[in-house]
């Protein structure tokens, strides 16, 4: 019998989590898994749950929580010998991953695609010594994104984080970042550098949709400066998916990426605070599958 294990944090979907457990159970038996189902409880117990399903060689891996534990959960799978087949089932606030890969956000229909034999190979990226999935971005305004509190992101949704982009603008208009990549060297100011694997970040479904999500390539930009006028400009842009095409902000393609500066810039990772820099950003191309409709 194929064996599959759910991870499960209890306290997303309004700790509603562990409602949608015995569905899941059903549907995998009927597809003849033998199901392990593990909660989480601390920091890190997804990526540890992860790790010793690929040493015991799973044949499935599912997801069932928001943004952190899928964040986790990969972290747990990423250059293991063995990589089970990945289910996500979104319970967060954003879900870019899952928005990325069409994965509905309504858990019903999410889980029913657990039917599904269809997979698709997904690039991840490397962060230094940790992965990502989405974003990667530094800057003011990414550093603000930290002061946005759950409840904000439940009501505004993607426009809580501008919100506390708007604060930081009166205070620091760019600093100075160096970008090497492919051989290559961009240097000057930035108000904010974004290196994107897919389409959706923050739930702005349109932030890059260049990027596809196995096309072995980080999608770049930077915006240079801005002001509380080029700061609606650029929300419309991305709004409207035409980013790249905006005034004040670079954009190009990359493999492999190192960003440093002279001030003392943090990242934010996929939401969460990240290395400050100097960093390094890199792809695994087609690294995972993960169950799709």
């Amino acid at each position: 019998m194929k064996k599959a294990m759910l991870i499960v944090n209890p306290s997303s979907g309004k700790e509603e989590a562990l409602d949608h457990v015995e569905k899941i159970e059903k549907i995998l038996f009927d597809k003849g898994y033998d199901v392990n189902v593990a909660q989480t409880e601390k920091e890190l117990d997804a990526t540890l749950y992860c790790q010793n399903a690929c040493k015991d060689e799973f044949d499935l891996v599912v997801s069932l929580g928001g943004d952190g534990t899928l964040h986790e959960t990969i972290n747990g799978m990423v250059d293991q010998k063995h990589r089970p087949l990945l289910g996500i089932i979104p319970l967060g606030t954003v879900n870019d991953f899952a928005r990325a890969l069409d994965i509905p956000l309504d858990v019903e229909k999410a889980i029913d695609i657990l039917k599904s034999n269809r997979a698709k190979e997904v690039d991840i990226g490397r962060f230094n010594d940790q992965y990502f999935v989405n974003i990667v971005a530094a800057g003011a305004i990414a550093e603000a994104t930290y002061e946005v509190k759950p409840q904000q992101k439940t009501k505004f949704g993607p426009l809580a984080y501008i919100m506390e982009g708007m604060k930081t603008i009166s205070n620091n208009s760019s600093y100075p970042i160096r970008i090497e990549y492919d051989g290559k060297v961009w240097e000057g100011g930035s108000f904010l550098f974004l290196a994107a694997l897919t389409n959706s970040a923050g739930g702005f479904e349109k932030l890059s949709p260049e990027a596809k999500v196995n096309d072995g390539k980080i999608h770049c930009y930077v915006v240079t400066q801005v002001n509380m006028i080029r700061l609606a400009s650029i929300v419309s842009a991305i709004l409207r998916g035409e980013l790249k095409n905006e005034k004040d902000v670079e954009y190009f393609k990359a493999d492999h990426i190192k960003l440093s500066s002279e001030e003392n810039l943090v990242t934010n990772v996929d939401g969460e605070e990240g290395d400050s820099l100097p960093v390094e950003l890199s792809v695994l191309p087609s690294h995972i599958r993960v169950v799709v409709e």
